[in-house]
This record gives structure tokens, C-alpha cells and sequence, in this order.
């Protein structure tokens, strides 16, 4: 039985590797003049995302075996800043794909979604009935900046300001450098549990118009536990990107973060049924009835 999602490990960054599929498995190579030629097996079967940075070269026998195991693969550039493509794994149903797109299909349903997720984020009765998505934007603006400044007055570092410019980026402050290095393995993070949840990253309820809309939805309400507190912890370090990842890394396994992912999916699209975790063997495909409704796929229905 491969894992589920929600009980995978979370990400793996890797550069300047050669990646190849074996008679054991999956396994990354580095060579120095130092120590020769060391190999480290990855465990396929329970990662989420893989992020393949500058330097790396994987073989189609090793994307293939990622692929089949649910596994996505990122490529990026250095340290992980900015996203180039991405692979997308094979999901065992549409069940979670279909209440998306009846969601985000209905006006009315995807404006919930979105007081859903601003509720989240910010704490009951702070979405209040009948405001819109414009409304809702500028207070979460307002909040945001708040949170900045609170954070900058503890770290004592002055005024804040938000700053992402890939054309200049060895220019930008730590704080800037560490939270958009962190931000782009929540990114990844959730980009995989999306995908494997059978969902669609594209088709998003407060983001719009980008093939990531739907990720930066659901990586938003996750930001002020875990990226924006790290980035300005790391305001006084010499290599901010590096440590942002393996803080951001650390910081995962007490936040529990793959298991928040699914059930906040699950309950922003569903909010009003409990359900299980489908057992992959048990999983069919269905045939599409407009009267009857689904009905089993698999057998000889002619008479």
C-alpha cells in the first residue's frame, strides 16, 4: 500500500545531482573530487514534492517511477526561487475535482469558499455576511501589513516592506530573501496535495486567471504560522534562502502541515460531510448516468 498524502513527508530540494532509477530504486548521485561518487536512495513512495534545482539531470525511468508513485516534481531554479514546470501525478479519483468545479462554477458557492478561507486565516465574524471579495481583499491588505509591522518592531529591524523582484534579487533584504525561498516550498507543498487529492491548482476561489490560483489560495492560510514568522527570524542571517528551507523543513513536522492541507481542502469544498480517505484498491471508475447517476464501470452492460 503506497501512503497517503496526508502521511507523506513533505518536500526534498535538490541540486547539482544526477538522478537515476536502478534495480533498487530511485537514487540521487554527487560526485567530488574529494569524496568520488556517494548515493543517497530516495524514498519515492513517501514524498510529496521533489524540487530539482540548477545542476540536476533525472532520467525518464526515474520521472516515470516518481509520476506512478504521486510524487511531484518541481523544477526550479536556485534555491527553489521561482517555479519553471511541474509534473502532474496520476490521482486515483475525480470525486474531489467534481465539488471543486461545482464550487468555483457557482458564484454564490465560491463566494462562501472565500469567506470560508478569510475566516480561516483571520479568526470567526472577521468575514462578515454579505461582503464582497473587493471588501474582503483590503481588510486582508490591512491585516497583513499589521502582521509585517508587529514582526518587524520585535526583530527590531524598522519599516517593512514586501518586496519580491526576481530581475533583482541578490539586492533584496534577508527578511525578503528568506520568506520567498520558504514560500516557494509551501508552494511545492501544496501544489502535490492538491494534485493527489485529484484537484485542479488552476481553479481558484480568491486567486484567478493563473494555473497556480487554487495554491495560493489554500498556501495563504498557512502563511502567518509558518513563512512570514521564519523570514523575520532570519533577518540578521548571511544566507537567508538556505536556511529559510531547512527551518521551514524542521518546522513541519510539529505543524503537521500535509494533514492540514487535505482536511481544510476537504472542508472548505465539503463543509458539511465527514469523509474518509478512499482506499486506493477499492477505487473504480464509474460511468456517468444523467438519470440514475454513477454507475459501476468495468462490466457489460448490453443485454
Amino acid at each position: 500500500m503506497l501512503p497517503r498524502v496526508a502521511d507523506s513527508l513533505s518536500f526534498l530540494y535538490l541540486d547539482i545531482v544526477r538522478i537515476h532509477q536502478d534495480d533498487t530504486g530511485v537514487c540521487a548521485e554527487v560526485s567530488s573530487p574529494q569524496r568520488g561518487t556517494e548515493t543517497l536512495y530516495l524514498p519515492t513512495a513517501a514524498l510529496a514534492c521533489v524540487l530539482l534545482g540548477p545542476g540536476t539531470s533525472i532520467t525518464a525511468r526515474a520521472l516515470a517511477t516518481f509520476a506512478r508513485h504521486g510524487t511531484t516534481v518541481l523544477i526550479t531554479g536556485s534555491g527553489g526561487v521561482r517555479c519553471y514546470a511541474a509534473t502532474l501525478p496520476d490521482s486515483l479519483t475525480t470525486t474531489w475535482l467534481e465539488r471543486q468545479v461545482r464550487a468555483w462554477a457557482d458564484d454564490t458557492r465560491r463566494l462562501a469558499v472565500a469567506h470560508a478561507m478569510y475566516e480561516q486565516r483571520f479568526g470567526p465574524g472577521t468575514a462578515p455576511a454579505g461582503s464582497t471579495l473587493n471588501q474582503l481583499r483590503g481588510m486582508e491588505g490591512q491585516r497583513v501589513r499589521a502582521h509585517y509591522q508587529l514582526l518587524a518592531r520585535q526583530y527590531k529591524i524598522g519599516r517593512f516592506r514586501r518586496a519580491y523582484d526576481p530581475d533583482s534579487w541578490d539586492t533584496q533584504d534577508p527578511v525578503n530573501l528568506a520568506l520567498s525561498a520558504a514560500n516557494t516550498c509551501l508552494y511545492g507543498i501544496v501544489h502535490a496535495a492538491i494534485l493527489a487529492l485529484g484537484c485542479s491548482p488552476a481553479l481558484g476561489f480568491v486567486h484567478n486567471g493563473n494555473q497556480q490560483a487554487f495554491v495560493y489560495d489554500i498556501a495563504d492560510l498557512y502563511k502567518a504560522d509558518l513563512t512570514i514568522p521564519l523570514a523575520f527570524s532570519l533577518h540578521a542571517s548571511t544566507n537567508p534562502e538556505a536556511e529559510a528551507r531547512r527551518s521551514f523543513r524542521d518546522g513541519l513536522r510539529l505543524f503537521q502541515l500535509l494533514p492540514r492541507i487535505v482536511t481544510d481542502i476537504q472542508h472548505l469544498l465539503d463543509p458539511d460531510t465527514h469523509h474518509e480517505a478512499p482506499d486506493p484498491e477499492e477505487t473504480l471508475v464509474d460511468l456517468w448516468d444523467p438519470v440514475t447517476g454513477p454507475i459501476p464501470g468495468g462490466t457489460n452492460h448490453a443485454t
